[in-house]
């Protein structure tokens, strides 16, 4: 029953042209369009010799989940609310919360092949390494992805409709990403900026994410900003959340 939820979810978010096209391929027209620029592929000594374009896969992960779990996601589950469909659910065997069960698999379905789509690109075109801990890496995948789920779950807890949950999600969006070095890499961002942009949930994301893109584990304040993001507003999103 979950599956067929699953598939169903997708498609239904595939239908959605726009949306859809930005989830997926959003983080690697962002990884090609900066790695074809050449100042942006020479070593930067502030980087440790690193290249901005290095930096920035880690940020395209981010961005994808940023995507699914602050626009995709809530703007779904409000609409579903809004037009009655969760309250029909709850007379059925696919109880509402399967349906959340589908939408968080088909976040992370989504989330992991454009993650895998900018990993690939960067590799190939531009010589980006691979994660050195892939383990290191899907952990932090994963810890980051549960901190935007359970913001998003918020968002749609408490948006009264798809629109309204939509703008929320943007308006968070935003400022989320730039943390997170969408504009400037977290590593060339003053100090105290970095610092704040460690406790927001993708800054600490893409601050675990580079940890083990460069051959490390997430550090421990990212683990707990993350964890803490995770349970907070998911039991925010639990205690508040209508299914009418």
């Amino acid at each position: 029953m979950l599956f067929r939820l699953v598939r169903t979810e997708l498609k239904l978010n595939l239908r959605e042209l726009m949306p859809a096209f930005l989830s997926l391929f959003a983080p690697t027209i962002l990884v090609a369009v900066l790695g074809s620029v050449p100042q942006l592929r020479e070593p930067r000594p502030e980087l440790d010799g690193a290249r901005v374009i290095d930096a920035y896969v880690g940020i395209a992960v981010a961005l994808s989940l940023a995507m699914v779990g602050l626009q995709v996601m809530p703007m779904a589950l409000a609409s579903y609310r809004e037009r009655g469909i969760l309250r029909r659910l709850a007379t059925t065997p696919v109880s509402p919360v399967h349906l959340l069960a589908a939408q968080a698999a088909a976040v992370t379905v989504t989330a992991t092949v454009a993650t895998v789509l900018a990993v690939a690109v960067g590799r190939l075109a531009y010589g980006v390494a691979l994660p050195a801990q892939p383990a290191a890496f899907v952990l932090a995948f994963l810890l980051c992805l549960g901190g935007v789920y359970a913001i998003g779950l918020l968002v749609a807890a408490l948006a009264p409709t798809g629109k309204a949950a939509n703008s929320a999600g943007t308006l968070l969006f935003f400022p989320m990403m730039f943390f997170a070095g969408l504009w400037t890499p977290r590593e060339l961002l003053p100090d105290p900026i970095a610092r704040i942009g460690d406790f927001t949930p993708l800054g600490a994301g893409e601050h675990a994410l580079h940890d083990a893109i460069t051959g490390g584990w997430p550090n421990a304040l990212s683990v707990t900003v993350l964890v803490a993001y995770l349970g907070c507003c998911g039991l925010a999103a639990a205690r508040l959340f209508r299914w009418s």
